[in-house]
């Protein structure tokens, strides 16, 4: 690892989180961005994306420069196979790709402790969301009965969104009793929402929008609602400046920001 800056190589650099990232990272003293990686990409898209020409822009895993973190915002068909990948050339993988299955997250964590590599799966960078998910968490031991509404851009592919499946999980391990049973009948399919770990989840997808969750809980005689907006992916940075400065020192690899909050 460079004694003076984490370097870092980040795939799906084309996309809205992975350009911010490689401009993030250019503009921050304490990481170097030394390659971009695509299969698909041209010699172009390092202009196209306002790289300095020193960034290596990798098509295949023969041109990857050297590097100590792995930032990847891709899509879940081809995650697993990258940060198989990363780790083969010893890099810390920072996963940022949404839509991660149980099984794919079991699977990269496989990878991982077979290469004796930590690293970091985060469903979302966005500090105010995390700590969403913390205090869903301590209100569940009070309020069992919950429902999570996320609303997202239109353009989101996957639904629903990581950070409220990460939340329904955080409810569920925060819960000492078991949630009332829903009577309803329902005239609609789906329209209580999907269940995971028994709390309905229920995902808008509008432009307008960028990212927004709030998780209601009900009790006897009272309720409570705890919600985040995101207006700007430029708060993503924060957390994404964070999780390089950080993700090098974990033993495995890890899910969510909060393995690296203070």
């Amino acid at each position: 690892m460079s004694e003076s800056k984490i370097r870092v190589i980040v795939a799906g650099f084309r996309g809205s989180m992975g350009t911010a990232s490689c401009q993030t990272i250019l503009n921050d003293d304490r990481f170097e961005l030394t390659g971009v990686f695509g299969p698909h990409a041209a010699l172009t898209d390092g202009n196209d994306t306002h790289l300095p020409s020193q960034v290596v822009v990798a098509t295949t895993e023969d041109e990857l420069p050297e590097a100590d973190v792995w930032l990847d915002f891709t899509t879940p068909a081809v995650v697993e196979h990258n940060v198989e990948v990363a780790l083969q050339h010893g890099l810390v993988p920072l996963v940022g790709t949404s839509g991660l299955t149980t099984a794919q997250i079991k699977s990269l964590q496989a990878l991982a402790a077979s290469a004796h590599l930590g690293g970091l799966i985060v469903p979302n960078f966005g500090l105010s969301a995390v700590l969403l998910t913390q205090f869903a968490k301590q209100a569940a031991k009070y309020f069992p009965n919950a429902e999570i509404i996320e609303m997202h851009h239109a353009d989101k592919r996957d639904a629903p969104s990581g950070t409220a499946v990460a939340t329904a999980h955080a409810i569920a391990a925060g819960r000492q009793q078991e949630p009332d049973p829903d009577h309803t009948e329902s005239s609609v399919d789906g329209v209580r929402g999907g269940i995971v770990d028994n709390v309905p989840i229920h995902a808008v997808r509008l432009p307008g929008y960028l990212a927004h969750e709030q998780v209601l809980f009900g009790g006897t005689g009272e309720a409570l609602t705890i919600r985040q907006d995101t207006y700007d992916r430029e708060s993503f940075m924060v957390g994404v400046k964070l999780a390089l400065s950080k993700v090098t020192t974990l033993t495995e690899l890890k899910v969510g920001l909060e393995q690296v909050l203070d």
